[in-house]
């Protein structure tokens, strides 16, 4: 089992070029990865989240990506000879008119607004791409093992949730068969309280009895709930992704207890309902950071 919380990060280098990519990841429905590249790495982005798609099934990524490229000709210096030619005339001109001293020399010039443009040089795109997938990969190995560790903790503490849910069920099963009896001999005591010493008609009283117990049957929910119980604790012991699984199996989980709820006409099972109930809730707070 994997939680949907991680952390990553790996770099990969080659040739004079490094690229790092952090990957932070929290719950979600669905797997959304997020990412903002500079144009100039642009090119990574779909092989980036195809190497994730591969290896992760669901939660919110955070993609954070730094380059460096220390080349000798990662970058070239353009000057702008046009412009640097309109500055020198009008530095003659001034020249002429203010009779200023010349120190107009190459080092000089170089250094006014806009004389020269550092250039970054094309990059090599299927280097990049083999950079950022390698460094990717690492990054996920890192989340990965976050993960597990994580997923192992909440393992654990589902397991303690629906053992819990389960002796509350178990409370349930022993008390339901006595539902009816009771019914049965309190509404006899009230019938003798208000009739006194007025024969009862015992047959009459049997049909009441009778449509009570079926109503407040919960036989059938409580089948259900262990089976669902069962198949809970087999997603718990799964290799693969289960967190949808799981949360749907919660939602049945609840509909059956409310059932039971709604036919409970009794104070032990319906307490016992409301214990089964809270831990469902806990239940489904866990899951929704389950892979």
């Amino acid at each position: 089992m994997n939680s949907m919380t991680g952390y990553g990060k790996g770099t990969a280098a080659r040739d004079g070029r490094e690229l790092t990519v952090e990957l932070k990841s929290v719950n979600h429905r669905f797997l959304d990865v997020s990412m903002r590249l500079p144009r100039i790495l642009s090119c990574i982005e779909d092989p980036l989240r195809a190497a994730i798609g591969r290896r992760l099934s669901r939660g919110h990524i955070d993609v954070f990506v730094n380059y460096r490229n220390t080349r000798s000709d990662a970058k070239t210096v353009r000057v702008d000879a046009a412009l640097l030619s309109a500055y020198v005339r009008a530095a003659k001109e001034a020249n002429t008119s203010l009779a200023l001293t010349d120190d107009l020399t190459l080092s000089n010039v170089l250094r006014l607004p806009d004389v020269t443009e550092i250039v970054p040089a094309d990059e090599d795109t299927d280097a990049l791409v083999s950079l950022a997938v390698e460094a990717a990969d690492t990054a996920i190995d890192a989340m990965l093992v976050m993960r597990k560790a994580e997923g192992e903790r909440l393992k654990t503490a589902l397991s303690i949730g629906v053992d819990h849910m389960d002796a509350f069920r178990e409370q349930i099963l022993a008390r339901a068969p006595f539902v009816a009896e009771d019914y049965r001999r309190k509404l006899n005591e009230r019938i003798e309280a208000v009739l006194n010493d007025t024969e009862i008609d015992r047959a009459r009283l049997a049909t009441e009895v009778a449509l009570f117990a079926d109503r407040c049957c919960i036989d059938e929910e409580l089948v259900r709930l262990k089976s669902h119980i069962a198949q809970f604790r087999t997603y718990l012991e799964s290799t693969e992704p289960v967190g949808r699984n799981m949360d749907f199996i919660v939602q049945e989980m609840n509909r059956e207890c409310n059932t039971i709820g709604s036919k409970a006409n009794d104070a032990e099972l319906t307490n016992a309902v409301l214990g089964c109930k809270a831990e469902i809730e806990k239940l489904r707070e866990q899951i929704q950071n389950v892979e």
